[in-house]
């Protein structure tokens, strides 16, 4: 996938981390196009401050390191209470451990779809991206997180090819909706 309009140099410490993992990132003036790796490989990662690697990207690089060979640890080091998203990716049946700002993963299960929760922004896209790599149906709820910080998230993937979509209860109570995600 190529992303473009981006400051590759702003990126650099997500770039190494992915590389760690085995995916294929290669940089250009303005763009950054990323491969997935066949095997992805365990890394351990540390949130700090700009340049460091960001605390928002760490519900994604958890979902990402749940699906690696071997075993990783997350320290993180900006804020306390990061982790709620962990419970959701054991209904999936991730092997994670947490002890305060410290997650172990044991990596290379297969994720299966569940019902799960968006804790909040970052945890809401990091289970819908778990959902589209789990086998079967993932149903992520409280959405509005996702849907306030991120504009179009659904139509965005869909457009990308992922088989996802919104759905509404009966009585559209303000809310309600559900992303489904099927991997």
């Amino acid at each position: 996938m190529l992303v473009k309009n981006v400051i590759p140099k702003h990126l650099e410490c997500i770039s190494a981390k992915l590389r760690e993992t085995g995916t294929i990132v290669q940089e250009y003036e303005d763009s950054i196009l990323v491969k997935g790796a066949s095997t992805l490989r365990r890394a351990n990662v540390k949130t700090l401050p700009y340049p460091g690697f960001p605390t928002d990207m760490q519900p994604l690089m958890g979902t990402l390191l749940c699906l690696a060979n071997g075993t990783s640890v997350i320290t993180e080091g900006i804020y306390d209470n990061r982790y709620k998203y962990m419970n959701e990716l054991r209904k999936m049946g991730a092997e994670v451990q947490v002890d305060g700002r410290i997650a172990v993963i044991e990596g290379g299960a297969q994720l299966t779809g569940a019902l799960v929760q968006a804790c909040d922004l970052r945890a809401g896209a990091a289970m819908v991206v778990a959902g589209m790599c789990a086998r079967g149906v993932t149903e992520i709820e409280d959405v509005h997180y996702i849907e306030r910080g991120y504009e179009n998230f659904v139509g965005k993937l869909r457009a990308l090819g992922a088989d996802i979509h919104v759905d509404h209860t009966p009585d559209d109570v303000e809310g309600s909706e559900k992303i489904v995600a099927i991997g």
